[in-house]
């Protein structure tokens, strides 16, 4: 009964609009209180302000700056430039080069908020001023934001490892495919919407003779942008670095890339950029603290033998209870931003998918994808009112074209990530081999 009062507590705080760490801290209180062993539980409190203390949570800020640098230091408008010229000759082509401006921004920076804001406000006055309609725009942009929270480097999947004990690289690879392919999907499902438009201009065709050299400024002028990602990676694959380490790489490259190559960062920029990192850092602190006491007093009344006993007398084939699964972790990402939905699901959902037999990186993709899918879906879909913002757009317009991309981008990815394992898994397998250890 407790856990029920417990979850109506937070979950209705959370609808009341009452900021999340507050409504985790509520629900903490109320299951510390109404459980009666409040001297039983005190030490939960030391404990998590300790394990909270790790050097792997250090990357979080890093990552942020990082990225915080290179959204000012006009990284997206080099991509966006670049990927417009690449896809010049298709009609409808800036459905594609928002889709993979936004997938390559979001290996950047590990955030879906910043890709958005970053991407959506270079991107969106191209396209509405070659006509492209208001409402896919707008909806194109929120479903691709949440590839940041897929193509590693993710800060999502940094939390993931931290909670389930599991290697940071094995999160990051076990993500890159389903980003992938959802990225492409996401493309190819804005362009059919939007290729029959009338009002669309057509393609731009160069002579060959230009377009080589032309293509090969602007890939020379991305490169420096699209080797951060390469770095970071290839630093902790190649056991360089460790994923901290490699955070502070990513800020001390992204520094002159910035202020030297790209000359666009200035030292004002540079300050809001450590600003926003801290103001993040700390309110995802805030959050992991709170989350980790109330995870380990779920955990301690069974909360994850309860619900894989509830899934088990409704079906006891485990394909059908993934379904259940991903329909839990859907919901919870419409009513929970991306943190906090990752920090409650891994520690209760995370042993139910390892006792059915699944690997836990199998889990850290299917989880990237739902908690994606649920940011875009409504009635909370924090993606779906900040793109409506950045695009200007009408949220009312928006919705028939997020619902198609839900279903014929996300839904396809979700069932993939889910049922064929080799999705998630063969890259991790093929780059870690026996370094991959499986639960």
């Amino acid at each position: 009964m407790i856990l029920i009062i417990t979850f109506v507590v937070l979950f209705t705080m959370i609808i009341l609009g009452v900021p999340i760490p507050t409504a985790f801290g509520a629900a903490v209180i109320v299951l510390t209180l109404f459980n009666g062993a409040f001297d039983d539980t005190m030490w939960m409190y030391p404990t998590a302000y300790g394990r909270s203390v790790t050097i792997l949570l250090m990357t979080i800020p890093m990552f942020v700056l990082a990225g915080s640098i290179m959204n000012k230091g006009k990284l997206g408008t080099v991509l966006v430039e670049w990927l417009e010229f690449l896809f010049g000759k298709l009609r409808g082509n800036l459905i594609f080069v928002a889709s993979f401006a936004c997938g390559i921004f979001g290996a950047v920076s590990g955030s879906g908020t910043a890709t958005l804001s970053c991407i959506g406000s270079i991107v969106s006055p191209r396209m509405i001023q070659a006509k492209y309609p208001l409402g896919v725009v707008g909806a194109v942009l929120c479903c691709s934001a949440p590839l940041g929270l897929l193509i590693p480097p993710s800060g999502i999947q940094i939390l993931v490892a931290w909670s389930g004990n599991l290697s940071v690289l094995g999160c990051f690879l076990s993500t890159a495919v389903p980003g992938v392919i959802l990225m492409i999907l996401i493309g190819i499902v804005g362009w059919l919407m939007v290729r029959k438009s009338p009002d669309i201009p057509p393609a731009v065709k160069m002579p060959p003779k230009e377009w080589a050299p032309t293509l090969g400024k602007r890939t020379a002028n991305a490169i420096p942008a699209l080797l951060m990602p390469v770095i970071i990676l290839g630093g902790i694959y190649g056991g360089f670095m460790t994923p901290t380490e490699s955070a502070a790489v990513a800020v001390l490259y992204a520094l002159p890339v910035a202020a030297i190559i790209y000359r666009s960062l200035t030292l004002r920029d540079f300050i809001s950029s450590v600003h926003e990192a801290a103001v993040t850092t700390g309110v995802i602190m805030i959050m992991v603290i709170f989350v980790s006491i109330l995870s380990r007093l779920l955990l301690m009344a069974d909360l994850p033998g309860i619900i894989l006993g509830i899934l088990l007398s409704i079906s006891d084939n485990k394909y059908v209870i993934l379904i259940m699964i991903n329909l839990m972790m859907i919901i919870i990402g419409m009513v929970m931003d991306d943190t906090s939905g990752t920090l409650l699901c891994v520690p209760i959902l995370l042993p139910i998918m390892v006792e059915l037999g699944f690997s836990p990186y199998h889990f850290a993709a299917i989880l990237g994808v739902n908690l994606g899918m649920g940011n875009v879906t409504p009635p909370c879909a924090p993606f779906l009112y900040m793109s409506s913002r950045v695009c200007g757009a009408n949220t009312s317009s928006m919705l028939k074209p997020v619902l198609l991309l839900l279903l014929f981008a996300y839904l396809p990815t979700l069932i993939l990530t889910t049922y064929v394992p080799d999705v998630a898994l063969w890259l991790p397998h093929a780059i870690m081999g026996d370094k991959l250890v499986m639960f």
